[in-house]
């Protein structure tokens, strides 16, 4: 496995196993078969309804904790000082551990300043190895790492071949923040696993279009949890650091970029109401 170096010295895996619509009674048994792979980066959330498969898994695995990387993240309906330190408690039981490698604010709504200030001051008392957030983007990371007393280590955000995030990139690497991928296979959307332009440079080296789009983001800086329920499909993700794209073939995939969202944006009046709908 290759690491990358959070902001805090912390040691993050660059590849991880990531559990988003796994159903509950099924994540036991899909953490188990990726920690049999190989995983030892598993990514949870609060609002994913998982967490306790997840610990389970992980309780029965017969290995150290220190051995895993484990995060989860702030829902927005725990949002705010009291109810985020509570719901972090409750996602520190749920997971079965004393404390989490990385913890995220899942989303940019609600009062996310009192969920940070509740994550500074369980950093601090060594609940929380590393935190930052998910789904900002550079207006609204950079609103919160400029007032933070504790930098954001990390934003997962989406990102894949057809949005590859330049400019938020640009400016979570000036004031060093990692970007970790969300939809790192875009939900297959696009035709990804059969795109001609992966196709093709996957097959000078033996790959699937679906390795060759997971290796062109670990090539271009980005962590990487990408989710199957399938050990075969966790297989095929994992075998990712036995060839390296030239330069020629991270041009061409390169030019696949829209720069824009395949799911949903954030500044969408119609997103943002929909939010505040659940809240």
């Amino acid at each position: 496995m290759e690491y990358v170096t959070l902001n805090n010295g912390i040691k993050m895996p660059k590849l991880g196993y990531g559990l988003y619509q796994t159903p509950p009674e099924d994540t036991k048994r899909c953490v188990l078969d990726a920690i049999d792979v190989g995983y030892r980066s598993i990514d949870t959330a609060q609002a994913y309804g998982n967490e306790e498969g997840v610990g389970t898994a992980i309780a029965e695995s017969g290995l150290p904790r220190e051995e895993f990387f484990l995060t989860t993240k702030v829902w927005i309906s725990n949002a705010g000082y009291e109810a985020a330190k509570a719901s972090i408690e409750e996602s520190l039981k749920n997971l079965r551990t004393d404390y989490l490698d990385l913890l995220l604010i899942h989303q940019p709504f609600g009062d996310y300043y009192g969920t940070y200030r509740a994550m500074e001051e369980m950093y601090e008392a060594g609940k929380l190895r590393a935190i930052g957030v998910s789904n900002f983007g550079p207006d609204r990371y950079l609103d919160i790492q400029h007032f933070a007393k504790i930098k954001p280590a990390v934003n997962q955000v989406e990102t894949h071949v057809f949005q590859q995030q330049k400019v938020a990139k640009e400016y979570l690497k000036k004031y060093g923040c990692q970007i970790e991928s969300w939809g790192p296979f875009a939900e297959g959307r696009k035709d990804m696993f059969t795109n001609p332009v992966l196709t093709e440079i996957g097959k000078k080296y033996g790959k699937t279009a679906a390795q060759t789009a997971l290796r062109f983001l670990l090539q271009s800086d980005v962590v990487i949890i990408p989710k199957s329920t399938h050990k075969d499909r966790m297989q095929q993700n994992f075998e990712l650091f036995d060839f390296a794209l030239t330069e020629e073939d991270m041009a061409a995939i390169e030019a696949l970029d829209g720069g824009e969202s395949l799911f949903f944006s954030h500044y969408d009046p119609k997103t943002v109401e929909w939010f505040m709908s659940i809240v």
